[in-house]
Parts: C-alpha cells; sequence; structure tokens
C-alpha cells in the first residue's frame, strides 16, 4: 500500500536516480541538468571526473573519432602481487571501465580540423601510466610527426608510473618526452589539457611538455600529492596549492577552460596553428 502523507492523500513515489548530490558544495542536484551542463554542478561550478567515452564526445566532431591501437594490451613483466595478482587487478579494472587500460587514441576532428587524439581516464588504475599507456602516447605523437597535424592529450591521472610494471612504467616516461621533443623539432602543435587530477609521471612528462597548457577549473596538478608533501616538510601549504588556479596564477600553465568552452577554445587554437604551421618538406 502506497504511503499517505498528513492530508490523507497518497505520496507519489519518487523514481530512484533523479537527483544527486554534489561531491564538493554538498548542493541536491537534478541529475538531468546535471547531465546537461556536461557533468558540472550547476550550483557551484565542480567539475566532476568524466570516462574517456564523455571526454570523446564533449571535444570531437560528432561521429569523427576514430579509434587506433585498441589491440595494445598489458603484460605482467614481474609477476608482481599485492593485495592481488596484476593479471586479476586488470582484469577487474577491464570489467569495470570497459576499458583494455588507461588509455584510449585515436584519430577525430574538431569543428572540422584533424587532430591525433589521446586521453587517459582516471578509472582505470588511476590513470597510471604502463607500457600499454606510454606505448599508445608515443605511436600518437609519432603518428601526428608523420601526417603533421596537431596532437590534443588529456590527462585525468592520479597515479603517476604504475609500480606494478617496475621499471619499464619508469621507462615510458623518456618515451614519450622523447616523441615530443620531435613533434616540437618538426614544428608540430602539441595541446596538453590537464583534468583532476594530473599527477605524477603523466605531468612530469609528455602532459607538461604540451606547446599549450590548458586546465580545467580547480584541477589537482602536481607531481606529489599535497597532503605528502605537508607532511615531509612538515610547514602549511598556501591556500589552494596544486589547484589550476595556483598553477595559472604562478606561471605553470596558460590558461584555465571551463568545460563547455573547451571545444571552441580548442578549435581557435587549431585554426591559429593550422594556419600558421609551416608547408611539409
Amino acid at each position: 500500500m502506497a504511503a499517505l502523507n498528513p492530508a490523507g492523500r497518497k505520496r507519489r513515489e519518487m523514481p530512484d536516480g533523479l537527483w544527486m548530490r554534489c561531491t564538493d558544495c554538498e548542493s541536491l542536484v537534478y541529475r538531468k541538468e546535471w547531465e546537461e551542463s556536461l557533468k558540472i554542478c550547476p550550483k557551484c561550478g565542480y567539475h566532476f571526473r568524466i570516462g574517456v567515452a564523455e571526454r570523446i564526445d564533449y571535444t570531437l566532431d560528432e561521429g569523427s573519432f576514430e579509434e587506433y591501437y585498441a589491440d595494445l594490451m598489458p603484460t605482467d613483466p614481474l609477476h608482481f602481487v599485492d593485495k592481488e595478482p596484476y593479471p586479476a587487478r586488470l582484469i577487474r579494472h577491464q570489467k569495470a571501465t570497459g576499458l583494455k587500460d588507461a588509455a584510449v587514441v585515436g584519430k577525430g576532428r574538431i569543428e572540422g580540423i584533424g587532430v591525433w587524439f589521446g586521453v587517459i581516464d582516471f578509472a582505470f588504475l588511476g590513470g597510471s601510466m604502463g607500457s600499454v599507456v606510454g606505448e599508445k602516447l608515443t605511436r600518437v605523437f609519432e603518428s601526428a610527426l608523420s601526417d603533421h597535424i596537431p596532437v590534443i592529450t588529456v590527462s585525468a591521472a592520479g597515479g603517476g608510473a604504475r609500480m606494478q610494471e617496475g621499471a619499464m612504467s619508469l621507462l615510458q616516461m623518456s618515451k614519450t618526452s622523447c616523441a615530443v621533443r620531435r613533434l616540437h623539432e618538426a614544428g608540430v602543435a602539441y595541446i596538453s589539457v590537464l583534468t583532476d587530477p594530473t599527477m605524477g609521471g603523466n605531468l612530469a612528462s609528455f602532459a607538461s611538455q604540451g606547446d599549450f597548457l590548458i586546465a580545467e577549473p580547480r584541477a589537482l596538478i602536481g607531481f606529489t600529492g599535497p597532503r605528502v608533501i605537508q607532511e615531509t616538510i612538515k610547514e602549511k601549504l598556501p591556500d589552494g596549492f596544486q589547484r589550476a588556479e595556483f598553477a595559472v596564477e604562478h606561471g605553470l600553465i596558460d590558461m584555465i577552460v571551463h568545460r563547455r568552452d573547451m571545444k571552441p577554445t580548442l578549435a581557435r587554437i587549431l585554426a591559429y596553428c593550422t594556419a600558421s604551421s609551416p608547408p611539409r618538406k
């Protein structure tokens, strides 16, 4: 029997999932409005973390993305075991995210301009950079060099190097950095978008080496987390330390762009870069 309100009338049952609570301001938000706002809180502007599929939908022209190197799969070179074997951990995250590893790469278009595009998803092992992530990104940089078209990467990585792969993971930092260097030398534009969080080995290599460094509002950007730093140096850190606003104020990044403005901003940068790019020899 349906519950009655004090006036004796039947209460209308509220369908599950219509409302959600913002994890930042704790306001109650209508889920449909949140989704239509590109998963940004309409009350406080907090940018929720989003996955690969949503990032592609929000950034690239509809239907333009073509995935490359999707067959690359991580291995277990160290036979690593902590709370569970590394292969079991991989399978668990693959089932949870629908991804084979943390990076998805390919070609697409932004307002008609062709780009190579790479996204790292925090939901897969914290976006940590293992051998597959490094290899995919390196291939993207090398393909962009061959095609002489711009590259955009979108980072959401809090795990840095993937410890389960040891030195093979650390190697990806130098490998991606060398590939970016070749892009710079050839005059091919590289735009790096830093989202919450962009940390560790990702920031210490390819993510901080773009010709243009763009961040979403309040994204956490740094090498080691602020809590670890504060506990190490035994001093209180400045307000907003390692947030995007702190980074742009101190000249570490070029600009902060709201998610709804990201695609048109990228399109303007791409139009400038492709118009001013020297012809291929």
